[in-house]
């Protein structure tokens, strides 16, 4: 975590510090779980004294941004895990409703992000986003289900963070929240689906290709479109899954029945 804290310029108070900080929260630039650099390093880096920087840190922490762990450092609070608190996650987990609405609401806000990141995505964004489909392709390649799905995760936080707007961001990442812990049990049975995973990967090249030549009409509907193939493929493997059952329970009772 090098050169993303610069040094205060003014009247290096603890308010200068702490500022600076939630700006990086704010913005993406920090996430959860992110380890600050030792106090020794961050008073350099902001040419602060360490009274001062443990000052700053301690009215983080009591505003519920950092946690600090006895001999293990400070780090980044869990602020996006709130948005959904865990009674809501549980509601949202055992009603079939939920998903297609998540999906719903996933399409639509998938489609501005990438809108946004086509207009707005630098050259240092459109980096990122191109180090991250290079992985989704050696995870395709290697056929790691379960990595695959962590990449394709990574991506679409990536778009948002692209998209430079504040509250989309952490919308989105408390949307992807539901989808990494996973509250909707067909994150993976959909890659496991017959064609999907080549499917989903070149809808991911289609969204990267369209940020990358600033096309925003063309980012949100490859956004969409994505969105639009899961919720199909999700039913699709759904309806797989209670088709295997079923053969699954016909075999077992006309073995038995052959052995009675």
């Amino acid at each position: 975590m090098t050169d993303i804290f610069s040094r205060i310029e003014h009247s290096r108070t603890a308010d200068e510090v702490v500022q600076q900080i939630e700006i990086l929260i704010l913005e993406g630039v920090l996430r959860t779980g992110d380890r600050l650099p030792g106090e020794r390093e961050l008073a350099k880096q902001f040419e602060v004294s360490r009274p001062i920087l443990r000052d700053a840190l301690k009215l983080l922490e009591a505003r519920g941004l950092l946690v600090t762990r006895h001999g293990g450092g400070t780090y980044v609070a869990d602020v996006i895990g709130q948005v959904f608190s865990k009674p809501v996650i549980e509601l949202i987990s055992s009603h079939r409703k939920a998903a297609a609405d998540y999906l719903e609401y996933r399409r639509e806000i998938e489609g501005v992000a990438a809108e946004y990141a086509a207009r707005r995505a630098t050259a240092d964004d459109l980096a990122l986003l191109g180090a991250i489909i290079a992985r989704m392709d050696e995870a395709h390649r290697s056929g790691d289900f379960v990595d695959e799905a962590e990449v394709d995760v990574e991506f679409h936080h990536a778009v948002g963070e692209c998209a430079h707007n504040i509250i989309l961001l952490h919308t989105l990442r408390s949307c992807y929240r539901l989808l990494s812990e996973d509250v909707f049990q067909n994150r993976l049975t959909v890659f496991a689906l017959p064609g999907a995973r080549e499917k989903l990967l070149a809808q991911h090249h289609d969204i990267y290709d369209a940020i990358r030549a600033g096309d925003p009409a063309a980012a949100r509907k490859a956004a969409m479109d994505h969105i639009t193939y899961v919720e199909r493929a999700a039913n699709e493997a759904e309806r797989h899954g209670d088709w295997q059952r079923v053969s699954r329970l016909r075999l077992r009772q006309r073995s038995d029945g052959n052995d009675s």
